[in-house]
């Protein structure tokens, strides 16, 4: 970035992961100009889950989920946040690799796309800096997500009065494919089902039978874990990212009813389900890396390649990448956020992404493209009226600024239970539809009036 650091800004956006780079995108577009802060890149600083100075680094899975806009509510978000010209949603597109029906991307591809985008847009200035202390002054979104540099999560904590609320989030391990015994392992989806980059066989499983399966069950029982320092004890796990062995705990037959469960995949060497399964689901576009989906773990790196390998199919398993655990916090937005994402107690201070409370990529996405937009309009002397609540933006919006309890306040994934129910009684099979359908005229009329009210100005 060739531009000096007295480029001339209308608002500063703090954090250029997702959410960050969504929304200097989303205020760029509008024409307004934008002060992107990252701190990685600049000098030391980096997290503990990062490994690269990108934008948009994906730091947990390579997977935004569901692309199935009929029948889910994290399809239809990225639906909407298509028609609404998400950066996030394009870098993805070009980034693609099979994942049946769920969106995955190969993670340095997606970032570089995001990079470039950003650091060649016009509006926007991208600054390698760590910034210590909110801005008492000027238009700023923060948007430094879950790993938070610890100065300016104290001063967070300053201007709101509250303490931040925190839990973990777990890493799965990465495999190199040519290390994958394909005699024992076979290519498949569940059901077969085709996605949007896939042909029905895009995951690697790996079968264990009963025996298998209870022996590896204890050995995740049994597996040295991480230890957590006498502040972390009390530190809850956000369910959608629960460790494998957390799982493993609550009962036998959990992991057969979650990650590794057998259904739907007949193994072509029995023609049977396995007892259980271990999927492996691309990771980059080459097709040379795997993730083992759902394996988030806080075993030690020693524990994970003794256990991992004893998996069929990966006793000879080399790791790109073990497990790991970081620490993730947020604000109690109900409580502090207005539904503009504005800070009650310092209105020109926004937040976006994890922060708020929300949680998955595409969601934390979702939210920096809402700040961006509610942003845009202020400073066009404009008021946007919030997505209504019956849209996959507005029912996630709606949700973490006043829909949900601040008393017991958690992270969230978009889901229909945050959507009112459809008005016209439907048939259970046709409920997803029902929800999908009407959000979509919703979102329509929604963008309609916001388009009037831009002629108008």
């Amino acid at each position: 970035m060739t531009r000096t650091q007295e480029f001339d800004h209308q608002i500063h956006i703090i954090g250029g992961g997702l959410a960050g780079s969504e929304a200097a995108w989303q205020l760029a577009q509008a024409g307004v100009r934008v002060r992107l802060s990252e701190m990685r890149g600049s000098g030391d600083n980096m997290t503990p889950a990062h490994q690269t100075d990108g934008l948009a680094e994906l730091v947990c899975s390579n997977s935004f989920r569901s692309d199935d806009a009929d029948r889910n509510a994290v399809g239809l978000l990225h639906q909407e946040m298509r028609t609404l010209n998400s950066l996030i949603m394009a870098a993805a597109e070009t980034a693609k690799v099979p994942a049946g029906s769920a969106l995955a991307v190969d993670r340095d591809i997606f970032s570089a796309n995001v990079t470039k985008a950003l650091a060649e847009h016009p509006n926007i200035h991208i600054v390698r800096e760590r910034i210590d202390t909110l801005p008492e002054s000027g238009l700023t979104v923060v948007a430094t997500g879950p790993l938070t540099a610890m100065e300016l999560a104290h001063s967070i904590g300053a201007a709101t009065g509250e303490d931040a609320l925190a839990f973990f989030d777990a890493i799965a391990p990465i495999i190199h494919r040519d290390s994958i015994d394909m005699d024992i392992c076979w290519m498949a989806s569940r059901w077969d089902k085709v996605g949007p980059e896939g042909d029905g066989k895009d995951y690697i499983n790996c079968p264990m039978d009963k025996e298998q399966y209870l022996a590896f069950h204890q050995g995740l029982i049994d597996g040295e874990k991480t230890e957590f320092k006498q502040w972390e004890k009390d530190t809850p796990y956000f369910e959608g990212c629960m460790p494998i062995e957390v799982m493993a705990a609550r009962g036998v037959e959990t992991l057969r009813y979650g990650p590794m469960k057998p259904v739907g995949l007949d193994n072509p060497r029995t023609g049977r389900w396995p007892y259980a399964v271990v999927q492996l689901r691309q990771d980059n576009k080459l097709g040379t890396l795997w993730n083992m989906v759902g394996f988030q773990t806080k075993l030690k790196h020693g524990a994970q390649v003794e256990l991992f390998r004893t998996i069929p199919g990966l006793e000879k398993a080399e790791f790109a990448r073990l497990g790991g655990l970081h620490r993730n916090t947020f604000i109690n937005s109900p409580r502090l956020l207005d539904g503009q994402l504005r800070l009650k107690s310092a209105q020109h201070i926004r937040f976006a992404g994890q922060m708020t409370g929300c949680e998955g990529y595409v969601e934390s996405a979702s939210v920096g493209l809402m700040a961006g937009r509610f942003a845009a309009a202020e400073l066009q002397g404009r008021t946007l009226e919030t997505p209504p609540i019956t849209t996959a933006l507005g029912a996630l919006l709606g949700h973490i600024t006043g829909g949900a309890e601040a008393s017991d306040f958690q992270p969230m994934n978009v889901n229909f239970g945050l959507f009112p129910p459809p008005e016209d009684k439907v048939h259970k099979k046709q409920r997803k539809e029902a929800y999908t359908s009407r959000a979509r005229a919703d979102l329509q009329r929604w963008i309609a009036g916001e388009t009037e009210a831009i002629a108008a100005e």
